[in-house]
């Protein structure tokens, strides 16, 4: 009973000291994209969001599908908050309500309060094709509830605060708070670590537009801001591939010289009859004045 308790008290000191980095840059707006199609009946939708890595900035983690951690949970995002100061990222979290997101509208449910893209019922979750998209072939609990759209602003605003949005949490947002939570899945962390180590996702590198927007679910199939299939440039390939050098450090330079040094070696080896031609030609030379120097020597003998 007693490590239950503290179970239960370690879960909600996740939601209490959730916040993370603080940056003194305010992150990109965010892009607009198009939503995969739910691929498994039970997963829940939680949206891409800008994160930050010291050594590379702000990078795009995509939105994804995922598999919640319990019945009756649902996700609520993470997001940045601007104090005036810096920016600070406080930490999304699983609850059996969603909390404050910092008024963001991260679309695709996620209105910037509450989430409006479906509903447990029992032990299933049934979605709202008004505002999500799955694969009919799969999720059959889904019903339409257009009335939950209207009034809603849209704006591509990516942190609260000053310059952001100026939301304030609601009551059941505060009593959201207070709710038993539980921090992201595995997957969610793989998936958030794969992002890190693909250098087009940064802003950086795409300007803002990441090359992945979203995914269908963990380690599955990327796609690009319009819905295609996202094919990441060759030479992003290369650069995030950890066991493949950069062009600066490739193996492939020392292998490309190696003839040069080859080369030297045997020119001297080319030039060395030049010498030897030379003393063949200076030999006569020297033996034409012993002949005739010889012939008066003979004449005074005789």
């Amino acid at each position: 009973m007693v490590l239950l308790v503290i179970s239960i008290a370690s879960v909600k000191t996740y939601a209490q000291i959730s916040v993370g980095v603080s940056v003194n840059i305010a992150p990109p707006v965010l892009p607009t994209y198009t939503q995969p199609p739910c691929p498994v009946d039970g997963y829940l939708w939680t949206p891409g969001y800008w994160a930050y890595d010291q050594d590379g900035g702000y990078y795009w983690v995509p939105g994804v599908w995922v598999s919640p951690p319990r019945v009756g949970y649902l996700w609520t995002p993470g997001y940045w908050g601007y104090n005036g100061a810096v920016y600070v990222f406080h930490e999304g979290y699983w609850g059996p309500h969603i909390g404050f997101y910092g008024g963001v509208n991260y679309g695709y449910g996620y209105v910037g309060t509450g989430y409006v893209g479906g509903r447990w019922a029992g032990n299933s979750f049934q979605y709202n094709t008004a505002v999500v998209n799955v694969n009919n072939t799969v999720v059959h609990n889904t019903y339409i509830n257009k009335t939950v759209v209207n009034n809603v602003t849209v704006n591509n605003n990516s942190f609260n605060g000053p310059g952001g949005v100026t939301a304030q949490p609601r009551p059941q947002d505060r009593a959201a708070e207070r709710d038993a939570h539980l921090q992201p899945t595995s997957d969610q962390v793989s998936h958030r670590q794969i992002a890190v180590k693909d250098r087009s996702q940064f802003a950086k590198v795409n300007n803002g537009q990441p090359v992945t927007t979203a995914m269908n679910r963990v380690n599955g199939n990327r796609f690009a801001s319009d819905g295609n299939n996202a094919r990441p440039s060759s030479r992003s390939n290369a650069d995030n591939n950890p066991a493949r050098p950069r062009p600066s450090e490739s193996t492939d330079h020392p292998v490309s010289n190696q003839p040069r040094p080859v080369n030297n070696q045997q020119r001297p080896e080319g030039n060395q009859p030049r010498p030897v031609n030379q003393q063949r030609a200076r030999t006569p030379q020297r033996q034409v004045p012993a002949r005739h120097q010889a012939a008066p020597h003979r004449e005074r003998q005789r």
